[in-house]
């Protein structure tokens, strides 16, 4: 029989190598205790190793096979199979170069799995029932699981007010499948404070999974219209308020807009340009609070009595506000 010819051939050819017997690679008796193994590994492993022998192709070679040895001799069940069967016993499956499912152990040697019949006649005639027979039987009828896949999340973007973003709201979505084409319209809740770009997680709601693999999740990408005139940064609101020049001297009580409606702000006298006056507790949510961004805003034209006016003005309160900065005082 060609396949049982050619297995007795690749056996003999690994039986005339000297590492064929496990045993005799590591050096120990074949009723060698574990210990005796594990420290046989070692002074091996050590003799051998590539970093003590560069450039040495035997000892990278007897190091691959010290390696082969212990994962062999130190498994119970591997060994077993290795005492009765030789290499043969210990060996794994795989592809061939032309899609064949094979069996393989060592020395390169290999057969079809459709000729495993002819390998069990080989290794003991009827002894089908045997461990080895149980082996290969149990390798060859048993098929891969193919392993459970989760399934991948998928992004949709919802676009919101400034108001919406700040105090929360109820926006709908649908979701599509892209494997069936089947749409779902969902309402999602949108918690108050959201961010330019926070996802929100819809657990499940992702492509479904493979081999019962769990659902992949939806993540709601935000994205927030700008207000016109309120801007955020983190939890706080700011809001440029214009003030003229004699509020800003004189101090006055304005009216500013808020997150949750009117306040009056007291201005101080003296209040100057770019002063941030703040509201507690008038941020995103109540965590934040509003800052009221004071801008000072001349007149932009002038009558001939109002210049006049300006004039005695200046004159009467004349004073040099640069005088003070840092630029000024290295002149």
């Amino acid at each position: 029989m060609p396949v049982v010819s050619s297995l007795n051939s690749a056996m003999a050819a690994q039986d005339m190598t000297s590492s064929s017997d496990y045993y005799e690679v590591l050096g120990v008796k074949r009723n060698a205790s574990a210990d005796d193994i594990k420290r046989a590994y070692r002074r091996l492993a050590k003799e051998y190793h590539p970093d003590r022998n560069p450039d040495d192709p035997q000892a990278e070679m007897m190091f691959k096979e010290v390696q082969e040895a212990v994962s062999v001799l130190s498994d119970t069940e591997k060994r077993a199979r290795f005492d009765q069967y030789g290499r043969a016993g210990v060996g794994d499956w795989g592809t061939s170069n032309n899609g064949r499912r094979v069996y393989e152990w060592g020395g390169g040697s290999s057969i079809n799995a459709e000729d495993l019949e002819e390998l069990f006649a080989a290794f003991g005639g009827s002894d089908r029932g045997g461990v080895f027979g149980e082996f290969f039987g149990r390798q060859r009828t048993r098929r891969r699981k193919p392993q459970a896949q989760r399934g991948a999340d998928v992004e949709n973007r919802v676009t919101l007010t400034f108001e919406q973003a700040v105090n929360g709201c109820t926006v709908g979505v649908s979701l599509r499948d892209n494997r069936s084409g089947r749409t779902e319209k969902l309402d999602v809740k949108i918690p108050p404070g959201v961010r330019e770009g926070q996802k929100i997680r819809l657990k499940g709601k992702g492509q479904p999974g493979t081999h019962s693999g769990a659902a992949g999740d939806r993540l709601i990408v935000v994205s927030v219209k700008p207000h016109d005139y309120f801007r955020r940064i983190d939890d706080d609101i700011y809001l440029d308020v214009p003030l003229s020049i004699a509020e800003a001297t004189l101090g006055a009580k304005v009216e500013v807009p808020s997150l949750t409606g009117i306040a009056t702000v007291t201005i101080p006298a003296g209040t100057p340009s770019g002063t941030r006056l703040r509201l507690r507790g008038k941020g995103v949510a109540g965590r934040g609070d509003q800052y009221i961004v004071i801008q000072i805003v001349p007149p932009k034209s002038l009558n001939e009595d109002q210049r006049e006016r300006i004039e005695s003005l200046q004159a009467l309160c004349a004073y040099n506000p640069r005088d003070n900065t840092d630029w000024r005082s290295t002149e």
